[in-house]
């Protein structure tokens, strides 16, 4: 199958598609096909709300919903390709709604105010800090 990039659309007839795998893959969602087919496989890729099968083309169009690790994006297809290329050109197969940008910034906000909580623990075992501190006071003294 040639490459596709939004330029070539017009001369491609209005049924044609690639699969989902090599689409995620060439817009760079993941790093190799491999872990694109086994977050199709996991359900983690809806198109049009519902789950899909590795071969399914997808079209212009066509909405995805994409949820790698808690981040869950949704776009609309705006150009095809197979074939993996730089950032600037596999941002142009994709537009991501506002929702989903919003609920990004959301979530990135939360892990950023964040506090760890082993960050904020002061007991446990003692550092080598305060086990000299403590051997200066000797053994009977507080």
């Amino acid at each position: 199958m040639p490459n596709r990039c939004p330029t070539d659309d017009a001369n491609q007839p209005s049924d044609a598609g690639v699969r989902i795998d090599k689409w995620l893959w060439a817009a760079r969602f993941f790093k190799t096909r491999s872990l694109a087919q086994q977050a199709i496989d996991r359900g983690r890729v809806l198109v049009d709300g519902e789950r899909v099968k590795l071969a399914r083309p997808v079209r212009i169009g066509d909405e995805l919903s994409v949820r790698i690790d808690d981040v869950e994006r949704t776009v609309r297809v705006l150009g095809l390709s197979d074939a993996r290329g730089p950032a600037p050109v596999a941002q142009a197969l994709y537009r991501e709604s506002d929702e989903s940008i919003a609920r990004r910034t959301e979530r990135r906000e939360a892990r950023r105010l964040h506090v760890e909580p082993a960050a904020a623990i002061e007991g446990g075992r003692p550092t080598k800090r305060d086990r000299r501190r403590l051997g200066r006071f000797g053994p009977g003294e507080p």
